[in-house]
C-alpha cells in the first residue's frame, strides 16, 4: 500500500504535527478546565503554596487563570532566588516586591551580585512585613540599602549581609533605629565596620540570638563587651576577629549564659582564660572552634563544667596533647564531630583513649586528623571499633599506610576515607622543573 505522505510531501507532515499538537493542547486545556470546575480557588492556591519558585513560574505559563493563581502574592511568602543568581537583576526584585507586597516574609538574594540599592529601596517600601532577608554576596549594595530597611522594615528579625564590603557604620546605626526586633545578624567580611557601628546597634538590639562577625578585623573588645548585653545569645562566630582578647570573651561568657556555639579560630590573642570562663559560665555549650594559644589546661576546665559537646574544632590548636583528648573522652559523651588537624602532639594513645569512650561507640561520625605526624596505623585499628564513623580525614599523615586504610575500610565498608599518598619515587620531569602534587581528595 502506497504511503500517502509520498503524494502529499512535507505538507502532510506539517499538518499531521500541527493536528497532533492541537490535540495535546486541547487535552491539556480540558484538564485545566476540569481543575477549575471542581476545585475552588482557595484550594488551588493552597496547592500552589507548596511549589518552589521554578514550579510556580512554569505554572504561570499554562493559562491565564493559572497565571493569576501562581503569581498570587500569598504563594510568595518565602522566596529563595539563589539558583537564579546569574540572571537576577534589580527589575526582578522590584517586580517581585510589587507582586508580593505585604505577603512576603522571607527573601534570599544570596549571590545576586547585580542587585543594587535602588531595587532594595523599592523593596523596603513595598514589603514592610519582611522578617528574614539574606543579602549575602550582594556586593553592589551600600549603606543606602540598609538605611531603607531601617526606615521601612521594622519587623525585620534576621539579616545577612555577609561580604557586602561597601557597608559602613552608617548601616548599623540605621538598623539600630528601625529594626529593634533583630534576632539574627551576620555581617562577615564587612571590613569597614568599627566599634562605633556595632555598639550603636547592640544598645538598641539586645535580643540577638545569632551574631556573626567573622573577618571583621577592626572590632575590639569594646564591641564584644556590649554584646554581653544580649543575654539570650546562642550562636557566636568571631573567626579572625584579630583584636579580640580574653577580656571580651570573659564579658560575653558572663552575660550570655545560654551560649551553645562559639567560633574563636584565628583569634590570636586568646588564652586559656577564655576557655576557663566559657566552661564556668556557659554550661549549655555544644560547639567550640579553638585557636592556637589554647592548651590542655583550658580544655580540662571547659570539659569539666560542660558535658553537652557535639562538635569540637581543634584545628591548629598546636599546643594541645593527648590530655585534651582524654578530657573529651571522659566528659563529652555526645561528641559526634572532632577536628584535630595540625595538632602535631596528638598520638595513637590519645586516639585509643577516645575510641574506648562512650561517644566513640554511640555518636562519633567524623574525625579529621590531617597533618598529625604522630598518628599511625595503630590509630586506624582503634577507629575500626567506631561503628557509626562515616568520614575520616588523613591528609599528610606520614605514618599512615595505604594498607592500614584498606583494613579500616574492610571493617567499616560505609566509611569515606579522605587521604593522599605521595608516590614513592616522584616521576622524572622532562622540563627540569620540580613537579607539584595537588592535595586532592581521594576516596579509597
Amino acid at each position: 500500500m502506497a504511503d500517502p505522505r509520498r503524494h502529499h510531501g512535507n505538507g502532510y507532515h506539517h499538518r499531521h504535527q500541527r493536528n497532533k499538537k492541537e490535540h495535546v493542547s486541547s487535552n491539556s486545556i480540558s484538564g485545566v478546565s476540569l481543575i477549575h470546575k471542581y476545585l475552588p480557588k482557595e484550594l488551588i492556591l493552597r496547592i500552589f503554596s507548596y511549589l518552589d519558585v521554578t514550579s510556580l513560574c512554569r505554572c504561570a505559563c499554562v493559562c491565564k487563570y493559572w497565571n493569576q493563581m501562581a503569581l498570587d502574592g500569598s504563594n510568595w511568602q518565602i522566596v529563595d532566588l539563589f539558583f537564579f543568581q546569574t540572571d537576577v537583576e534589580g527589575p526582578v526584585v522590584e517586580n517581585l516586591s510589587k507582586r508580593c507586597g505585604g505577603f512576603l516574609k522571607s527573601l534570599s538574594l544570596r549571590g545576586c551580585r547585580c542587585v543594587t540599592d535602588n531595587a532594595l529601596e523599592l523593596f523596603s517600601r513595598n514589603c514592610q512585613n519582611i522578617v528574614a532577608l539574606n543579602l549575602e554576596g550582594c556586593t553592589k549594595i551600600t549603606d543606602a540599602a540598609c538605611e531603607s530597611l531601617g526606615q521601612h522594615c521594622n519587623k525585620l528579625m534576621k539579616l545577612n549581609v555577609d561580604s557586602c564590603s561597601s557597608l559602613t557604620d552608617r548601616s548599623l546605626v540605621a538598623l539600630s533605629k528601625g529594626c529593634l526586633h533583630m534576632e539574627s545578624l551576620s555581617f562577615a567580611w564587612c571590613n569597614q565596620l568599627t566599634d562605633d557601628g556595632v555598639v550603636a546597634l547592640l544598645k538598641s538590639c539586645d535580643k540577638l540570638v545569632n551574631f556573626v562577625a567573622k573577618g571583621c578585623t577592626q572590632l575590639t573588645d569594646a564591641s564584644f563587651k556590649c554584646l554581653a548585653r544580649c543575654s539570650e545569645l546562642k550562636t557566636l562566630n568571631l573567626f579572625n576577629c584579630s583584636q579580640l582578647t580574653d577580656e571580651g570573651i570573659v564579658a560575653i561568657s558572663r552575660g550570655c549564659p545560654h551560649l551553645t556555639c562559639i567560633c574563636l579560630s584565628k583569634c590570636l590573642h586568646l588564652t586559656d582564660i577564655s576557655l576557663v570562663n566559657l566552661g564556668t559560665n556557659c554550661r549549655e555549650i555544644r560547639l567550640v572552634a579553638g585557636c592556637s594559644l589554647f592548651t590542655d589546661h583550658g580544655f580540662e576546665s571547659l570539659t569539666k563544667h560542660s558535658h553537652y559537646f557535639e562538635k569540637m574544632d581543634l584545628e591548629d590548636c598546636t599546643l594541645i596533647t593527648d590530655a585534651t583528648i582524654n578530657h573529651l573522652a571522659t566528659n563529652a559523651p555526645h561528641l559526634s564531630v572532632i577536628s584535630l588537624s595540625h595538632c602535631e602532639l596528638i598520638t595513637d594513645d590519645g586516639i585509643r583513649h577516645l575510641c574506648s569512650s562512650i561517644c566513640a561507640s554511640e555518636c562519633l561520625r567524623v574525625i579529621e586528623l590531617d597533618n598529625c605526624p604522630l598518628i599511625s596505623d595503630a590509630s586506624l585499628s582503634f577507629l575500626s571499633t567506631c561503628r557509626h564513623l562515616k568520614r575520616i580525614e588523613l591528609y599528610d599523615c606520614q605514618n599512615v599506610s595505604k594498607s592500614g586504610v584498606q583494613k579500616l575500610q574492610a571493617t567499616l565498608p560505609n566509611l569515606n576515607v579522605h587521604a593522599y599518598f605521595a608516590p614513592a619515587t616522584p616521576p622524572a620531569d622532562s622540563g627540569g622543573s620540580r613537579r607539584r602534587y595537588c592535595k586532592c581528595c581521594i576516596i579509597l
